[in-house]
């Protein structure tokens, strides 16, 4: 049988489907029953992969289905997708033809081992990414209000003050889920232990990373950096030679790791040396800072994949391959 992909657009009501090469093209909706009878008959064609779109949790039900038919998905960065259709000169846009793109991109991806299969979260990462979305929403909240209030007029300002006791509780509460989850959970409690004793970790550190980059631990340190966004990328030609950049990556854990490094180098001794080696080189100060997060990304990623507690006098950066 020829070697095939598939591409599937989402949208709310509805999924369009290609199969490439072909291209054979078809729609279904985007709902249980639909995919469900999609994932059959996806699975008599075995395609090499079948590739989706990250939608905001649209794409959460035809992946999960087509996964459990056995097939192999990736959910994939829609930038991505939109920098290879215009790779290819494709500038129009519809639902069928970003499925045609996506069914493209999976061959080309998938033949250079540049696809990386979805894993399906267990109740307990779901449970944690849930959560940690919304306490991020109620900060965001709560800063708006904060703001709002020293601006106020007093007719106003005994209501908004009102307001900010009552994100206050919600994000204590949730905060208290968090710890019930974990809880549940002897192997994420476990994990959540090991990064928290990192000096400038912490519980809000330990609660991102374990719902938003599940894969740490289990990747390498240049992979590792690069998906969180922390690599440096050159940007040289001929004999130009510009500043390196960091780019792309996911940005709620880069935050977090952001305020995490601002902690750390004061009171992790050797994120403290390397900052302060770094400044002695001449480097900028955000330069240097960057440079520490990506260092206390590899470290953490190192802790979770041998297992071992911090040590500050055992644990060295370098052994973090």
């Amino acid at each position: 049988m020829e070697a095939v992909w598939v591409g599937i657009d989402v949208s709310q009501e509805w999924l369009d489907v290609v199969i490439w090469p072909g291209p054979a093209s078809f729609r279904v909706a985007n709902e249980a029953t639909a995919v469900a009878s999609l994932a059959a008959r996806l699975r008599t064609l075995n395609p090499r992969v079948v590739v989706l779109e990250a939608t905001g949790g649209l794409e959460v039900l035809a992946a999960s289905e087509v996964h459990a038919a056995g097939l192999p998905v990736a959910v994939v960065n829609p930038r991505q997708v939109r920098e290879f259709a215009r790779s290819l000169g494709t500038l129009g846009k519809t639902d069928r033809l970003d499925a045609l793109v996506l069914a493209q991109f999976a061959q080309a991806s998938e033949s250079n081992g540049r696809l990386t299969p979805l894993r399906l979260a267990d109740e307990a990462e779901a449970e944690l990414k849930a959560l940690v979305g919304r306490r991020r929403q109620l900060l965001g909240m709560l800063v708006a209000a904060t703001n709002r209030r020293a601006r106020a007029p007093k007719l106003v300002r005994k209501s908004i003050v009102q307001h900010i006791k009552g994100l206050k509780r919600a994000v204590a509460e949730v905060e208290q889920e968090l710890q019930q989850v974990l809880a549940s959970s002897p192997a994420a409690q476990a994990k959540a232990t090991l990064l928290s004793a990192v000096p400038g970790g912490g519980p809000q550190l330990s609660f991102t990373l374990l719902a938003e980059l599940p894969e740490l631990g289990q990747l390498g340190r240049r992979q590792i950096a690069a998906l969180v966004g922390v690599a440096p990328y050159p940007y040289e030609s001929g004999k130009f030679k510009g500043r390196r950049t960091i780019w792309g990556g996911r940005a709620h854990v880069r935050t977090m790791l952001y305020m995490a490094a601002l902690s750390a180098v004061r009171f992790n001794p050797p994120l403290r040396a390397h900052y302060q080696a770094l400044l002695a080189r001449g480097k900028a100060k955000k330069l240097a800072l960057v440079a520490c997060m990506r260092k206390l990304l590899i470290t953490l990623n190192a802790i979770l994949r041998d297992a071992t507690p911090w040590n500050p006098n055992q644990l060295d950066f370098q052994h973090s391959r």
